[in-house]
């Protein structure tokens, strides 16, 4: 071959991407992990839940173990209740021989479609023990009105016929 470009013979590895693809995967997982550590201590977090319904009443216990009740706040409005509050690193302690934190501090938001008609009015919350418990009683839900069907004409039509 006169002027011809020689190319060299590359064995096609049909694996070659994906391993590349994989390791690119890997190190933006590293990445959000390393950042997800950092973030962690300060992040907002979430309690737990467990809603029941009753005949007359919704109950709501949620978890908050290690929050001060003044830092809790409760409300309704319409029909979707809102929980929301904060639990306070102490600060004290904040940089004391501590060997691993796993529990999380921060800011907390909760908010719940009820679901039912309720009497807002009437909403009690107890907090004891780390357990916020919410009575929510349900309003009474007005049942349709049964109409009465008449046969034969209708009332303005026999006064137009008296007429």
């Amino acid at each position: 071959m006169k002027g011809g470009m020689i190319m060299p013979i590359v064995r096609w590895d049909p694996f070659r991407e994906l391993v590349q693809l994989r390791d690119e995967i890997g190190r933006w997982f590293e990445d959000i992990a390393e950042r997800d550590k950092e973030e962690r201590r300060s992040a907002v977090w979430t309690p737990s839940v467990d809603i029941k319904e009753t005949e007359k009443e919704v109950l709501i216990k949620a978890d908050l173990p290690g929050v001060k009740m003044e830092d809790i706040e409760v409300s309704v409005d319409e029909n979707q209740l809102v929980i929301k509050g904060e639990r306070k690193f102490e600060k004290e302690e904040k940089e004391k021989d501590y060997l691993r934190i796993e529990r999380s501090y921060g800011s907390f938001y909760r908010s719940f479609d009820i679901g039912v008609p309720i009497k807002a009015d009437e909403v009690k919350a107890h907090y004891a023990d780390g357990v916020l418990e919410i009575t929510i009683p349900k309003a009474e839900v007005k049942k349709p009105k049964k109409v009465e069907i008449s046969a034969g004409k209708k009332e303005n039509e026999k006064n137009k016929e008296t007429k």
